[in-house]
């Protein structure tokens, strides 16, 4: 197997961290990496915020959903959809444009996850672990106090980095759906109950479907950070909503 592709393999999230500092040149292949991911017209319709102030830190590993390693990562960067600098640009050439509207807005977090992957991926060929944050998503008027985000900036995801600890190089990677219910031709097919069932087989195991899909309902689906999550989605796209 090649090795990118062995590394795309093996990669999976790390939460726990050496107390080994990311060297600065490790930083920059990262952030380049980043920078080198496939985008929207060449527009490239992102801004990474690196976040090195422990206080912030602090705060953000607080406002997304309390979990303490936030804090503790080496390197910190948010990937914010930004529809505002170009918007600016148009206006200061004398464009008149539109004010950017939803599908400015989702083709933007589409170029921001883009480049949150390559940035993943070029950590995780130099040794460094990664862990996505999408809490971040989260108690918008927190996370724009904390950021400073304007009108028309949007964080689409955190990343938070650091080397592994042994148990987290050690600890399994969990298992992935099988191909056959994540790959379809031509068109969209709905499973069927039948199908659900055994494609959730292999992670219910040792339970029934319905005692193990209703748990997970009610720890993520259901769950108070998962409604904030779509609180705050929904006002930012009402801002992009409103023309």
């Amino acid at each position: 197997m090649h090795p990118v592709i062995q590394s795309l393999m093996e990669r999976k999230s790390v939460r726990a961290y050496t107390d080994q500092e990311i060297p600065e040149e490790a930083v920059q292949q990262i952030l380049a990496a980043a920078a080198q991911a496939p985008t929207a017209g060449n527009q490239q319709l992102y801004t990474v915020l690196r976040i090195s102030d422990p206080e912030k830190k602090r705060r953000l590993s607080i406002s997304c959903d309390n979990q303490p390693f936030i804090a503790q990562a080496k390197l910190v960067l948010i990937f914010c959809a930004d529809c505002l600098k170009w918007y600016n640009a148009f206006k200061a050439a004398g464009c008149q444009p539109r004010k950017p509207g939803v599908g400015d807005l989702l083709l933007a977090v589409s170029d921001a996850n883009i480049a949150a992957q390559n940035a993943v991926t070029a950590a995780e060929a130099l040794g460094v672990g990664s862990c996505y944050i999408g809490d971040i998503m989260e108690n918008i008027e927190t996370q724009r106090e904390i950021l400073a985000l304007p009108r028309y900036v949007f964080p689409a995801a955190m990343l938070v980095f650091g080397f592994p600890t042994q148990q987290q190089k050690d600890r399994e990677k969990p298992e992935r759906f099988p191909q056959q219910y994540i790959v379809q031709e031509n068109g969209y097919h709905t499973l069927t109950e039948a199908e659900l069932k055994a494609m959730f087989a292999e992670r219910t195991s040792n339970r029934t479907f319905d005692s193990w899909l209703q748990a997970f309902c009610q720890r993520k689906y259901n769950s108070g950070f998962a409604r904030e999550m779509s609180r705050s989605v929904q006002k930012y796209i009402e801002e992009f909503s409103d023309q």
